[in-house]
């Protein structure tokens, strides 16, 4: 994602599934071990390989995927140890999270309100409970069905044994997919 601005964002997946290829502008500030290097990054992204590539697989056209699906990421911030390892929001001490949630949770409800989906899914567990706690706070996204789908991370144990599989029967079972 940080290379791409995609949610998700493995360079193949969104050059040629998504058909987007642009400049990417470097940030101000950038890890000296990490630099942003757009779609020149030779570097895969084997959370978005599955994800994107399971959407692929079931929706060959992107067009036909998204004119069903949306997807977006809860907080669209890259956090990076002095290693360069990737910090997730959940992660981050409580002290540094309130505000991020709130503009994060603020971010969420808009695109909810406006998009009035029936269904939202969380990848993981940590974008469903974001998921629950700003529908559960406003009576207008009360109505919304909220799952989740295994995070695709191959820091997962669980999504190194068939993610793909698991997500699809995830999905089926949430009544989104047939």
């Amino acid at each position: 994602m940080a290379q791409t601005g995609v949610p998700f964002g493995e360079i193949e997946a969104v050059r040629n599934y998504l058909q987007i290829e642009t400049a990417i502008d470097k940030p101000a500030r950038e890890h000296p071990k990490r630099p942003i290097e757009g779609f020149l990054c030779k570097r895969s992204e084997v959370s978005g390989k599955r994800l994107w590539g399971l959407f692929a697989e079931r929706y060959p056209d992107p067009d036909d995927f998204f004119a069903e699906h949306f997807v977006s990421n809860y907080c669209p911030l890259v956090f990076m140890d002095d290693g360069a390892r990737n910090v997730t929001p959940d992660k981050l001490a409580a002290s540094e999270t309130k505000q991020l949630d709130a503009i994060c949770d603020s971010h969420l409800r808009k695109c909810l309100l406006l998009l009035q989906p029936e269904f939202a899914v969380g990848v993981g567990a940590y974008a469903q409970d974001c998921l629950k706690r700003v529908c559960h706070s406003d009576t207008k996204l009360k109505g919304i069905a909220i799952s989740k789908i295994l995070h695709p991370s191959p820091a997962s144990p669980a999504a190194n044994r068939g993610w793909a599989q698991q997500a699809t029967a995830q999905l089926k079972a949430a009544g989104i997919w047939k």
